[in-house]
């Protein structure tokens, strides 16, 4: 990493320590930040080809609050799955995960992690609350920028399909990282877009293989939330974001509805990278949304 990292001062004086557990056959690394007596936990999920530094920046502002962030399977320093990277298998993870290691924790999930997050919940993960940052709220062909995930889709499955050291070279292009990169972020200051690109370059192609990759990828673009969003009852906050490229804020509030009880939060000015741009702003909603819970009083 060679870019400053803005929020790297809170971030320090968080504990943290690297803990692994083997759930649904798959050795898993993951991280707790915060005080170990803290009155509320949650379980944060990452995006896709992220791994559990994304959320980081949302972490450093959450204080009092203790996080356990795994590495999705396949991503980071957990190893890929022993079968496909689906739904299902995503789903049973994450609740095989949250019984082992946080029980009762809060659920949240960010941009891919909201799909595996409100599956799992409304399958049966048990939790008191669950939070949405960036949620996928409608199939990603239809968002703003149908016309890049159509693109996307195709540099997946030539990724997936040509010959696998000309394959994995193409999925890890620095250069093709870097135009996603550029595409995602809304903000104009210099040293928090050298920061994100930084992110990026840096955490952006630590994937298994290629195959996992791909699979994941389809898994994100054949789902969203509204597919479990009827079928969750505990109170749910969503964090949206104006100019979201993947998920037009008119869909966000028609996700709303869907749910039996949610509140929706909207940052103003920023897109995909909540966690990067505006996390100040997602840590204020989130404490503002687990206070009363925290209290006892809703």
């Amino acid at each position: 990493m060679t870019a400053v990292n803005p929020y790297a001062e809170r971030l320090a004086a968080v504990p943290v320590e690297r803990h692994e557990v083997t759930v649904a056959g798959t050795p898993t690394a993951y991280w707790v930040y915060g005080p170990a007596d803290a009155e509320t936990t949650i379980l944060a999920v990452h995006g896709f080809r992220g791994d559990h530094h994304g959320l980081e920046p949302i972490v450093a502002q959450l204080d009092g609050i203790r996080v356990i962030s795994p590495d999705l399977p396949g991503f980071g320093e957990t190893p890929a799955f022993p079968g496909r990277h689906d739904l299902d298998a995503y789903a049973s993870w994450l609740t095989a995960f949250a019984d082992e290691v946080a029980p009762g924790a809060v659920v949240l999930g960010h941009s891919f992690g909201s799909i595996v997050s409100s599956a799992a919940v409304a399958r049966g993960l048990a939790t008191p609350r669950l939070i949405l940052v960036n949620p996928i709220g409608a199939p990603a062909l239809e968002g703003p920028r149908g016309i890049l995930t159509r693109l996307a889709i195709f540099y997946y499955w030539a990724g997936a399909r040509l010959p696998r050291p000309l394959g994995d070279a193409l999925l890890r292009n620095r250069v093709i990282v870097r135009v996603t990169s550029v595409a995602m972020a809304k903000t104009r200051d210099r040293g928090l877009r050298a920061f994100i690109h930084d992110q990026h370059d840096t955490y952006f192609s630590r994937f298994a293989d290629r195959d996992t990759l791909h699979e994941a990828f389809v898994t994100s673009v054949s789902h969203d939330v509204r597919e479990a969003a009827g079928r969750i009852d505990v109170p749910t906050l969503l964090i949206a974001a104006e100019n979201d490229d993947i998920t037009p804020l008119s869909a966000q509030f028609e996700l709303q509805q869907m749910f039996r009880d949610a509140d929706l939060v909207v940052i103003p000015q920023v897109g995909h990278l909540i966690h990067y741009e505006t996390p100040r702003a997602a840590a204020s909603a989130i404490t503002r949304f687990l206070r009363p819970y925290a209290d006892g009083t809703r």
